[in-house]
């Protein structure tokens, strides 16, 4: 029987794979249009599952009902704290001026011809959820129309709360970014998926075969080694919206969730799975690759126990 040869199943598209620095992911283009906030951000509850009608008219399973994992994101409204102004830089945008009051804006005004663009910050609210965090996670959020637009609409949203049915709509797709489970330092079995030695190696076993020549004495990048598995920013794509939801007594199974609790606030529910644990920050913005709506209507939604009794 011949040999096995598996020298690598991990993707170097991520590489060099560090650790996050931070848990609130940090989103540098905000897609859409319109004068209004160009995300919002929630906690990740944990999953269910729910029975939907699939309306898709070209689906192989259309007018049908069918079965739908699903992930379920708090939504406290956020507050808009401020906002941030840039200006043309040498190497791209440069912060320019913050503004937290309708006072400072009113002088930013006097300049908005330096303005290139403007983004609000926002603050969300984890005190009036399940889970004892109470410091607010703080970042900057897109804003848009024109930047007479946009120095409108945060002169009126300064001090006040924003809710997730003004930014997302039900039935649409939107674009998930989260940090991942952190895993820690790892061999290269787990991190790369290397096959391991034969048990008549003459040394260990979790190893690679071989790192390369002597000469030249370096090591190649796309040499499996190990290091930080997990804790790294992802964002997935068009993800569906399939329910936007007011009272979380809805989707909160009995018991409440795993490592999470009952959810108290505004939520969304999003087909398929989310990157990192319950509790993490998920932030949601308009989809960067075009697709059509979610067609589905959800008609059942599981809220069985999820403690395994």
């Amino acid at each position: 029987m011949s040999k096995r040869n598996r020298p690598r199943r991990g993707s170097l598209a991520y590489t060099p794979r560090k650790r996050a620095k931070k848990e609130t992911p940090r989103i540098s283009n905000f897609p859409g249009t319109g004068n209004k906030l160009l995300g919002f951000a929630g906690y990740k509850a944990g999953m269910t599952n729910v029975i939907a009608v699939d309306k898709r008219k070209k689906s192989p399973t259309s007018g049908m009902e069918i079965f739908i994992p699903v992930t379920i994101v708090e939504t406290p409204p956020l507050v808009v704290s401020g906002i941030r102004a840039y200006c043309e830089g040498y190497n791209g945008k440069l912060t320019f001026k913050d503004a937290k009051t309708k006072k400072d804006i009113e002088a930013l005004k006097k300049s908005a011809g330096q303005i290139l663009d403007i983004r609000a910050v926002v603050e969300t609210q984890p005190k009036i959820t399940a889970f004892p965090k109470k410091k607010p996670d703080v970042m900057e959020i897109g804003i848009g129309g024109s930047v007479q637009e946009q120095l409108l609409l945060a002169e009126n949203a300064i001090g006040t709360n924003v809710s997730v049915s003004e930014i997302l709509a039900e039935g649409q797709l939107a674009d998930i970014t989260a940090v991942t489970k952190g895993k820690g330092f790892q061999g290269v079995i787990k991190r790369w998926g290397v096959r391991k030695q034969a048990s008549k190696a003459s040394q260990k076993r979790r190893h690679i075969g071989t790192g390369g020549a002597w000469h030249p004495r370096y090591k190649s990048w796309r040499e499996p080694l190990p290091g930080q598995v997990g804790y790294h920013t992802r964002t997935e794509y068009n993800k569906a919206v399939l329910k936007i939801g007011k009272s979380g007594q809805d989707v909160t199974p009995n018991g409440g969730f795993l490592r999470y609790g009952p959810v108290r606030n505004d939520y969304v529910m999003l087909m398929g799975s989310v990157p990192g644990p319950a509790k993490r920050l998920v932030r949601f913005t308009n989809q960067r690759r075009p697709e059509k709506t979610a067609e589905f209507e959800v008609i059942h939604i599981n809220t069985q126990s999820k403690q395994g009794n």
